[in-house]
């Protein structure tokens, strides 16, 4: 029979799991579909980026919500690096909220959107008030769903492109996970594209979901009560998208926080009792490693932590981009968030059945600009 995380499909059906544990577990597979995706439309994309890419003092404002825009979040401190783009992410929550704030009149802005729906009403709004405030606005839509708005919308404008993830990627659960790690993994093949390291980290999650799901599982069923990512650079936008992870998956009972390893130490680090967990994703950077592992030796010689993990990936010989590392990370996180939530007694493809959370947002009202 098939199985899941080591659950087999009746089981998994039985405790309301399935999706999220087959969603989470098809991911090494789903990269190599997005990459082969980018790949069969390399000529297109190409040919809508070349001419905005040239463009005097343009902005790529990398944008979602929610999970979406930790996509942005984790790209954008790599972009900055291996590229000469000036990237930013900002999220359609603020865009929508305070556009002025983001988006300049007279400065060119290719808006990248990540959306697993497309449907969010902020994701809408956020493409429509850009139109609004930036004279020269172009969209590159990255989205899981061929039928969204977003993807609708960008089908019929000569200054819009959408790329469309694999048709697995559309996850099914509540909470995101291979819609989130495709989309990010799409971005990466389209402006840095690296096989080599794709196929590592590739290989190494799938060793992951072979050999340390009953280690993950059994720290999951531990009494943690509070924990606490922390990374630098493109693994603070990792440990982000871990804190809500947990956050979703448990429907808040389990307290998640997300900090920079030098970060903590300023305020956060209160956090910690006999109950905190604390999750570093280290580096793979030299240089970054070393604050790293002083704060690790530090929680380590403290000893006021229940459990302290210092998750890593590669050698230091052939170290990964952190920004392939952390889908490695992100996906430890997801298992975690998994079995926590069932060891609470809670169902991971719907932990809020009662409908505070959603899916695909609901409720929100979104005004005009010129209603003030």
């Amino acid at each position: 029979m098939t199985q899941f995380l080591s659950l087999n499909e009746t089981e998994l059906k039985q405790q309301n799991a399935y999706w999220t544990a087959r969603e989470i577990t098809q991911q090494p597979k789903s990269w190599c579909n997005t990459a082969t995706v980018i790949d069969n439309k390399r000529a297109e994309i190409n040919d809508f980026l070349a001419p905005i890419l040239a463009l005097n003092n343009l902005k790529v404002v990398l944008t979602g919500a929610g999970t979406s825009a930790y996509v942005g979040e984790a790209l954008t401190p790599h972009l900055t690096a291996k590229t000469d783009l000036d990237v930013c992410a900002v999220s359609t929550t603020d865009i929508v909220s305070n556009p002025y704030g983001f988006l300049q009149k007279g400065t060119p802005t290719l808006l990248i959107s990540y959306a697993r729906s497309g449907n969010s009403p902020e994701s809408v709004a956020a493409v429509d008030i850009a139109e609004q405030v930036v004279d020269k606005c172009y969209h590159l839509v990255i989205t899981c769903n061929e039928n969204g708005e977003l993807a609708k919308s960008a089908s019929v404008k000569s200054n819009s492109l959408s790329v469309i993830m694999p048709k697995e990627t559309l996850d099914e659960s509540f909470a995101m996970t291979s819609s989130f790690t495709s989309m990010l993994i799409s971005t990466l093949c389209i402006f840095t594209p690296d096989s080599v390291q794709l196929e590592k980290v590739v290989a190494h999650t799938n060793q992951l979901l072979d050999t340390q799901i009953d280690d993950i599982k059994r720290f999951a069923q531990s009494n943690v009560e509070r924990l606490v990512f922390l990374g630098a650079g493109s693994l603070l936008g990792y440990a982000k998208e871990a804190a809500l992870k947990c956050l979703e998956l448990t429907n808040g009972e389990l307290i998640s926080y997300f900090e920079t390893p030098l970060g903590f130490r300023h305020g956060p680090k209160t956090i910690i009792n006999t109950k905190t967990a604390v999750l570093l994703m280290s580096s793979g950077n030299l240089y970054s490693s070393l604050y790293d592992t002083d704060l690790y030796n530090e929680l380590v010689n403290e000893q006021q932590c229940l459990r302290i993990e210092k998750l890593s990936v590669g050698t230091k010989q052939q170290p990964l981009d952190d920004v392939w590392q952390g889908l490695y990370y992100i996906v430890y996180c997801q298992i975690f968030a998994f079995f926590k939530s069932i060891s609470l007694g809670l169902t991971p493809d719907n932990p809020c059945p009662t409908g505070e959370v959603n899916r695909v947002v609901q409720g929100v009202t979104i005004y005009p600009l010129t209603s003030c």
